[in-house]
């Protein structure tokens, strides 16, 4: 890939919260895989592991857990622009996989101290193959709470030595709104 691609990738891609019904193949989640696992990781430890998730019914049930859980948290830390999210929260039909086919978990090694960082290079790799691809992306942070019941842990397959770093949705995405604008970086230069 010549570097302008790379860098429009990296400019255009967006967290997708709205996709189209339609899967995504065995074949694109291995090679958004394969793109996280080139991601740069300390001593070359590699502590990550992944699980896909595919069973709506199963990601259903998760996001119902989350729900009420996120409530309560956002009810005690109310701030504004949070209202909108707290209503979706308290609609039954609403969830926080924003109905995508694809939920990929990648989880870090608990003993490799660099685990979260290492993961979080690596799910960001994910991302903008993703969208390389044309696939859409979001990572859903508060779905980690399923850490805390262990039944979910045992259906999502997640071994004890293991935590959920990051949570990724991943589905062909609707029309979009226009991204929103970055802030200009506060960047201090020392000569």
């Amino acid at each position: 890939m010549e570097p302008v691609e790379i860098l429009s990738v990296i400019r255009e891609r967006r967290s997708v919260r709205n996709y189209i019904d339609r899967e995504v193949s065995d074949e694109a989640i291995r090679a958004i895989i394969a793109a996280g696992i080139q991601a740069p990781t300390a001593l070359g430890l590699q502590p990550w592991q992944f699980v896909v998730v595919r069973d709506r019914d199963l990601m259903r049930r998760v996001s119902d857990y989350c729900k009420p859980i996120l409530a309560e948290k956002i009810g005690e830390e109310a701030r504004p622009g949070t209202e909108e999210f707290l209503a979706a929260l308290k609609d039954p039909e609403y969830s926080i996989f924003y109905n995508a086919p694809v939920l990929v978990l990648v989880l870090g090694a608990r003993e490799t101290v660099s685990s979260v960082l290492d993961c979080t290079l690596c799910a960001e790799n994910m991302m903008l193959a993703a969208w390389a691809l044309g696939i859409g992306s979001c990572w859903i942070g508060s779905a980690a709470l399923i850490e805390q019941n262990p039944d979910f842990r045992a259906a999502l397959k997640i071994p004890d030595d293991h935590q959920i770093v990051a949570p990724l949705i991943f589905g062909y995405p609707a029309p979009l709104l226009p991204k929103a604008e970055r802030r200009e970086p506060r960047i201090t230069w020392i000569p």
